[in-house]
This record gives structure tokens, C-alpha cells and sequence, in this order.
């Protein structure tokens, strides 16, 4: 729909009736405008994990189905509550759960994914200029039954209804201005960025950059639905994630990532033989665990060590499934480290310099910071370090890839690829 401009507002955007009364002003303005507005909420901040607690105190283990229902619920009380206080401003305005909005998925009850959206309800009030407010989050699926789409999935609600209703674009409202080169709580100097790549934000997002959700972003690169990453708190024209723009110089590095929430999972001495391998990761895919970084070594003896890195959370469930698993590989010994971090560039314009991944290891060396595992990709190179070493590290990165300053032509450019998309 042309100027249609889907807004999604996070958990602190409407974390209390004041602040969402002022996104309620905020929306009116831009309706004012001649826009047409759909809105997508979180629940308010706190609301999801105090409804988990609380099914907790009945069961350690509640049924899924069960707590999608019960989660929903926060959604649609933001929805609600957001739509009396436009309505109130004179807005006509309508809230929808998922189920009202269309959006049907897969039976996967608490991380299901969309199937398809039929939005014919919700086009015929905003053409008739009414603010449509849609509780995110939320689906149903093809029986019925309420599901839900993980953390995050407001992201991911507000980008598809997007995509379904052809809007100019989507813009992700939270407490942050836009996307930083580094985490401003721990950079003093990080810089927001004018314009990132959804190349790039896959990778941030991926790489523990908590301002948007990955799935939001797999959907908006793949049908090429711009994103605008603002806050609710002020009128900055926060960060632009769209296509890659071939014409525009790209920086080396666009961003230092970090993830503390990392373990390292070592299997010593097992038989540098096939099929090794492919059983270790087998149990563990069986298990439903994922891991990220693979090294083996192989030693003069015929035996190897496998390390690989997984979430912490994980780390528990992974021993014991390394240890009933050990008949099979004979382990000379079995050993796991959760003091460790993962420390990441990321920059499309890696992919046409050299050199980017001696600067990182040369800086780091510089630090006395070992490094424990490599993984690289065309526009990334992560490295596993202690942990204690990490808010070290990162601040060292970000003042040897000079991400303080961007070069005055570049920032020029970024502005106008910002511009022309918006």
C-alpha cells in the first residue's frame, strides 16, 4: 500500500501508560501527515517473563501450547491499551491479535514460523483511516490454536505484515537510536551508523547485537523491505538497513561484536579416523543442541581433539550428552570452559580488502589476549578470548579500525542513500 509505514514499538517503548500515551502522540503526528500507520507491540517490558514465573510455580515443565496462550496475552493488553489511548487523541484506531491480523503458521508452538499472512481485514480499515494496532508476536495455526514466534518475534510480526500489506517501510522503535559500531554501554566513542547492509545486520544480529531480531531481518532482505531502527524517546533519524548499494564505498570494519554467553567444549585423544567426527555432532544435533565454532587437531599419534563452542545454556545438556556418548569415540579425556567470549568484526567492505584479519590478531596480541578459536566469513572474522578480556578487547578493536570518525565523504553519501530509501 503506498504510504503505508508499519511501526513496531518494543517492550520499553510501552513499558508504562505514560510511555504509551507518548507513542500514541507520536503515531497521531505521523497520521497527520497523510500517512497511513499500522502498528505492531511488544508486551510491556517485564510482562512475558512475570507470566512464565508465574506458569512456573505450577510446573517446571509446562506444555507448550499452553504457554503460547498464556504469552500471547501480553501482546494483546499493549495492543489494547495503545489503541484506547489513540482513540482518546481522536484517532480512529482498531487493535488485532494475530488471529484477526491473519498471520497463520506452523504448528511449532513457542518458536513457530510464519506461513502466510491474509491481511484483507486490516486493508480495508486502513483504508479507511484507521491506525490499525496489532498485537505481535502472535499467529495462529492451521487448526487454530494460538502460537507464538520466540523472543523477539514482534521483529519478525511487524516486518511480515509489512511485506504482506507492501508498506514504504518498517521502522523497529526501542530504546536505542539506531545500529552503534560497538556497544555504546561499553564504547563511550561507538558511532550510530547512517546505513547498514542486511548482509551486515544478519551477521550483527547473529553475532550479539540485540537491536533486532535475525528472523526480522531474514524476512526484510529476502523480499527487500527497508528497515529503520529509531528510538521512542527522541526524533533522531536513527539507522537505515536496506540493499547493498554496489556504487558506495563500503568502511573495512562497520562494527565490534561481543558474546559473553559462550562455552568451549573440548574432546581429547579421540581416533583420527572417519565417522569420528560426524557421531559427536550427530548425538548433539539429536539432542537439539546447536554449536557454533569447530576446530580439531590432529596429533602425531593417530588421535585428535575436537573443541567446539555452544550457547551456556547448553553447556550442561552437552556434557552429559558427550559423556553417555563416549563408548562410541573413547575420549582420552572430556573438558569444558564457560570463561570465554566471542569477539567479531564485521564489515561488507571486507570483501574487497586484505589484511582485515591480521589488523584483529595483531591488536589483540598487542593486549596480551590470546586467542582460543578463529571462524571467518566473507564480511566477518570472530575470535574466541577469556572472557575477562572482553570489554578489553572490543574497545581495542574499535580504535584500531578508527570506527570513532567515519570519512566525511562517506558519511555524505550515507546520509543520501538515507534519504532517497526513506
Amino acid at each position: 500500500m503506498t504510504g503505508l509505514i508499519v511501526q513496531k514499538y518494543g517492550g520499553t517503548s510501552v513499558g508504562t501508560t505514560e510511555r504509551i500515551k507518548n507513542v500514541a502522540q507520536r503515531i497521531a503526528e505521523v497520521q497527520r501527515t497523510g500517512k497511513d500507520v499500522m502498528v505492531v507491540v511488544s508486551a510491556m517490558a517485564g510482562e512475558t517473563d512475570k507470566l512464565l514465573a508465574m506458569a512456573r510455580e505450577f510446573s517446571d515443565h509446562p506444555q507448550h501450547r499452553e504457554i503460547d496462550l498464556l504469552l500471547s496475552s501480553g501482546e494483546r493488553i499493549s495492543a489494547a491499551l495503545l489503541t484506547i489511548a489513540l482513540n482518546a487523541l481522536g484517532c480512529q484506531a482498531v487493535s488485532m491479535t494475530g488471529r484477526q491480523i491473519g498471520l497463520v503458521t506452523d504448528s511449532s508452538h513457542t518458536r513457530a514460523r510464519i506461513k502466510h499472512i491474509d491481511a484483507s481485514r486490516a486493508k480495508e480499515l486502513l483504508n479507511n483511516k484507521h491506525v490499525v494496532v496489532v498485537a505481535g508476536f502472535q499467529g495462529i495455526n492451521e487448526q487454530g490454536d494460538v502460537t507464538t514466534l520466540g523472543r523477539g518475534g514482534s521483529d519478525t510480526s511487524a516486518v511480515a505484515v509489512a511485506v504482506a500489506l507492501g508498506a514504504e517501510r518498517c521502522e523497529i522503535y526501542t530504546d536505542v537510536d539506531g545500529v552503534y559500531t560497538a556497544d555504546p554501554n561499553m564504547v563511550a566513542d561507538a558511532r550510530k551508523l547512517d546505513v547498514v547492509y542486511y548482509e551486515e545486520m544478519l551477521e550483527m544480529a547473529s553475532l550479539g547485537a540485540k537491536v533486532l531480531q535475525i528472523r526480522c531481518v531474514e524476512v526484510a532482505k529476502k523480499y527487500k523491505m527497508p528497515l529503520v531502527v529509531r528510538s521512542s524517546y527522541n526524533n533522531e533519524e536513527g539507522t537505515l538497513i536496506c540493499e547493498e548499494n554496489p556504487s558506495m564505498e563500503r568502511p573495512q570494519v562497520s562494527g565490534i561484536m561481543y558474546q559473553k554467553n559462550q562455552s568451549k567444549v573440548t574432546v581429547r585423544g579421540v581416533p583420527d579416523e572417519p565417522g569420528i567426527a560426524a557421531g559427536i555432532f550427530d548425538a548433539l544435533a539429536e539432542a537439539a543442541i546447536s554449536v557454533d565454532m569447530i576446530i580439531q587437531n590432529v596429533s602425531a599419534e593417530g588421535h585428535a581433539d575436537i573443541s567446539f563452542t555452544l550457547d551456556t545454556d547448553h553447556l550442561v545438556e552437552a556434557m552429559e550428552v558427550m559423556k553417555k556418548t563416549a563408548h562410541q569415540f573413547k575420549p582420552e579425556n572430556l573438558i569444558s570452559d564457560s570463561n570465554i567470549a566471542k569477539i567479531s568484526i564485521v564489515g561488507e567492505g571486507m570483501r574487497s580488502h586484505s589484511g582485515i584479519a591480521s589488523v584483529m590478531f595483531r591488536t589483540l596480541s598487542n593486549e596480551n589476549i590470546n586467542i582460543l578459536m578463529i571462524s571467518t566469513s566473507e564480511i566477518r572474522v570472530s575470535c574466541i578470548i577469556e572472557s575477562k578480556y572482553t570489554e578489553l578487547a572490543v574497545r581495542a578493536l574499535h580504535d584500531a579500525f578508527a570506527l570513532k570518525t567515519a570519512p566525511t565523504d562517506m558519511d555524505a553519501k550515507a546520509k543520501a542513500e538515507q534519504t532517497k530509501a526513506l
